[in-house]
């Protein structure tokens, strides 16, 4: 397991599809967002949930997916729904 993978909420299978869509550093998923990079992994796995997208954001803010704001997990369950497939 490389360097995503220190990052909360990020696994082995949630690095390895993060990398297969080009975000290799925590730098990159910092600097293209959550939202960003949920879409990215939804074009190569149709089941990407709201729970990743929240582990995502939860890795850019450096917290436990669960630790985020109310405000925060009103916004992106509000993009998930006008996203997932």
């Amino acid at each position: 397991m490389g360097e995503l993978s220190k990052m909360p909420n990020i696994g082995q299978a949630v690095e390895e599809q993060l990398i297969a869509v080009g975000i290799n550093t925590s730098d990159d998923l910092i600097k293209l967002g959550a939202k960003a990079a949920w879409l990215k992994i939804q074009e190569i796995d149709e089941s990407a949930c709201i729970h990743r997208l929240m582990a995502l954001e939860g890795a850019i803010q450096g917290v436990k997916k669960t630790m985020l704001s109310d405000e925060t997990k009103a916004d992106l369950k509000e993009f998930y729904k006008e996203h997932r497939k």
